[in-house]
């Protein structure tokens, strides 16, 4: 754990540009991205792909305009993906709920097009945002929360190397339902395991040629870490 003596907190989370081997995260522009992530995610189809969002499910493109408006007028940073080799746009996720005071930042509001399934892309964006709290920004905690009932979320974060701390009962509304919370978190004395396995992991040599994994995250990740004995 690093010395808090002089802690004097970060900065608030600005729109940034990461760049990466195979995708290009960059900040929310309506001109250049609205109607490109309505295409990506299908149209009206982005009810099914964002099922476990809070909001009321979007009627055109309209609602999903003000969404993205109203969502980064509250104070999230709304960071768009682009597949390199194609240059579409491929997703979205968001620096959200900052407390700078104590180094603490959630990634939310995230959203793959089937364009990022099965490709290093979608473990590429979360090094990428994640490598951007901890190294350029200083954060000391950075969260992973999403509805309990979401498996393929929870799934997610525990692969990418969040930890599982519970569940808050009742935590919030979503769609007019009741929302339980599964909350995750990395912490900054765990990020230069978590770095190493993501860069091990993303090298092009763990690929075969049919861009198959030839190791899985987790167990690199599993392989660096120091192991306890009593």
């Amino acid at each position: 754990m690093r010395d808090l003596t002089n802690w004097a907190g970060c900065p608030a989370p600005r729109p940034v540009t990461l760049e990466g081997r195979t995708v290009r995260i960059e900040p929310y522009d309506r001109e250049r991205h609205l109607d490109a992530l309505w295409q990506a995610f299908g149209g009206l189809d982005i009810n099914a792909r964002l099922e476990y969002f809070s909001q009321d499910n979007f009627g055109g493109i309209e609602d999903f305009d003000r969404w993205l408006t109203a969502v980064q007028k509250s104070g999230w940073i709304t960071e768009v993906f682009a597949d390199k080799a194609s240059g579409n746009v491929v997703g979205l996720a968001n620096y959200m709920r900052p407390d700078p005071a104590n180094g603490v930042v959630e990634v939310g509001g995230v959203a793959h097009s089937f364009a990022m399934a099965r490709s290093p892309l979608s473990t590429e964006v979360h090094y990428l945002m994640a490598r951007h709290a901890f190294e350029d920004l200083g954060y000391r905690r950075y969260e992973w929360k999403c509805d309990n009932n979401n498996e393929a979320s929870k799934k997610t974060a525990r692969r990418l190397g969040f930890t599982f701390e519970g569940v808050f009962r009742q935590h919030m509304l979503s769609k007019r339902a009741n929302r339980d919370t599964a909350w995750f978190s990395m912490i900054d004395g765990e990020w230069p395991i978590l770095k190493a396995a993501f860069e091990a992991w993303l090298s092009p040599g763990n690929f075969s040629a049919d861009g198959s994994q030839k190791r899985r995250l987790e167990d690199i990740r599993a392989e660096l870490t120091p192991t306890v004995t009593a």
